[in-house]
């Protein structure tokens, strides 16, 4: 991460700010990587379960009854 820095201090117009398009593209790169890495993972099952019970509990409630929990259905 330092070289990255490193570089972008040099490659830069001085007094323009921002990074230049090679740099710009290696962290448009390495943020894919991490995205794909996240992605792959997937969706811990205690997550779907409950997205599950939310869906199904969605339409059982009126808008006027409450919950416990939130205070709203």
């Amino acid at each position: 991460m330092k070289e990255v820095k490193s570089q972008a201090t040099k490659s830069t117009t001085p007094g323009k700010g921002g990074l230049n398009a090679e740099i710009q593209s290696r962290i448009g790169h390495q943020l894919r990587a991490m995205y794909d890495d996240v992605v792959r993972q997937g969706v811990p099952d205690r997550f779907a379960e409950l997205v599950r019970k939310l869906d199904s509990a969605g339409g059982q409630g009126s808008e006027g009854e409450t919950n416990e929990n939130n205070g709203r259905v």
